[in-house]
């Protein structure tokens, strides 16, 4: 071969070599944007929960704003290192989704979307307490049943301020839940704003490692006769199948009645409340599921009750909410158990999860729920029919007035 053609063969061939890895480089990246806009259309296509689809909003959103303000900052931000993709990606998808102006209607990260399906499983780690967005603070729904934080003395609806003596005012709710995590055995300090308190509060709790079990049951046996007491504390994956678990056990038993605990539960999944209540009826409306537009969606019982004549008592709070307080209200309206306690949170809306790809997912609120008499849960929590009071000093003395009234209220 002349030298001629070896050297231009020895000059072509890396970039030939050089061209064809661009191009398949590019037709990888190309199948990766197609593959996630596969799975977003996917999403997107589906109904939103009221059977409408999701419109287009070309019409109205100029995302050239967006690109305007990448490349504004990418010009001239003065540390453009700290331009990182992944977290103003992250930063802009919550922030749409806060305008929206719905505390439960969230952006969850990766590792928010994570904790989220943790904590429906019972595996915690923190302080153990439930929070939420309410008017722009960070507000406590409940603190989890022998938690950290109910130890410390947290209580439903307390305003948290700041964490460690920082103002956390300006700070979203994955913000500040990201401030009190930490090491178990390590001390986080929470200033709070309590409504009977003419002073903020500071809470010191150590942070721990949290199990949290769905359903715990025992049996109180007095002199007058024994009564079954289950505890549920949460409504998760397993919930369902634990509570008929204890309720078989208690079949074998000659009691009183039944206690149902939903104190301090901040809810879960819907299905699981319509499955637990069918346990207890036999036929009758657990929900109805109220979506934008078109007629109520009733939720029923499934046909298969375990145990429907056994007098109950159902054990709610300030901090009973969501799938507890519809658990609570099926069962008040259809005349199956007596309320005991204070009024539930008030929690009435449905929310769904969609999982977008990477591992992040965004929370959309899609309906609010009613129960069988038609209180909207959204308005007002569940009023018990006989109310008591059980104080701080009542549970750093480990009594509980509320469960004694249940107990003799069975007895009687």
């Amino acid at each position: 071969m002349p030298k001629f053609l070896r050297a231009l063969t020895l000059v072509l061939l890396p970039v030939i070599m050089l061209l064809l890895g661009l191009q398949l480089g590019a037709r990888l990246e190309r199948k990766k944007l197609t593959d996630v806009s596969e799975q977003l259309a996917l999403l997107y296509a589906g109904g939103v929960g009221s059977g409408q689809t999701l419109g287009s909003l070309e019409g109205d959103l100029d995302f050239a704003l967006l690109d305007g303000i990448w490349r504004l900052l990418e010009r001239h931000y003065i540390k453009p290192q700290d331009l990182k993709v992944q977290p103003l990606l992250f930063g802009a998808a919550t922030g749409m989704v806060n305008a929206v102006g719905d505390r439960y209607t969230t952006f969850m990260t990766p590792q928010k979307n994570s904790d989220f399906q943790q904590s429906l499983q019972g595996k915690l780690e923190g302080i153990g307490a439930e929070l939420t967005m309410k008017d722009s603070m960070i507000v406590v729904v409940a603190p989890l049943k022998g938690s950290p934080a109910l130890r410390a003395g947290l209580e439903p609806e307390d305003t948290i301020v700041a964490v460690d003596g920082v103002d956390i005012s300006d700070e979203d709710l994955a913000q500040v839940v990201q401030r009190i995590r930490g090491k178990r055995g390590t001390t986080v300090v929470l200033t709070v704003v309590r409504e009977e308190e003419s002073e903020p509060l500071e809470i010191s709790i150590v942070r721990d490692v949290i199990t949290v079990p769905s359903v715990e049951s025992k049996i109180i046996k007095t002199g007058s006769g024994s009564v079954g007491y289950i505890s549920i504390n949460q409504f998760g994956e397993a919930t369902a199948r634990e509570l008929e678990s204890s309720q078989r056990g208690f079949l074998e038993e000659d009691l009183k009645g039944i206690i149902l605990d939903v104190r301090f539960n901040g809810g879960g999944y819907l299905e699981r409340a319509v499955e637990m209540v069918s346990l207890f009826l036999q036929q009758g409306k657990v929900v109805s599921v109220a979506r934008r537009g078109g007629e109520p969606e009733h939720h029923y019982v499934n046909g298969r009750p375990l145990n429907t004549t056994t007098p109950m008592v159902v054990l709610i709070n300030e901090g009973s909410a969501s799938a507890a307080e519809i658990l609570a209200g099926a069962l008040k309206d259809s005349g199956r158990a007596t309320i005991v306690g204070k009024t539930s949170y008030g929690k009435g809306t449905v929310q769904e999860v969609f999982e977008l790809p990477g591992g992040s997912s965004v929370r959309i609120t899609i309906a609010r729920w009613l129960t069988p008499n038609g209180t909207d849960l959204s308005m007002h929590g569940i009023d018990p029919d006989i109310e008591v009071e059980r104080s701080k000093e009542d549970m750093q003395q480990d009594r509980d007035p509320q469960l004694d009234a249940a107990v003799k209220l069975l007895l009687e």
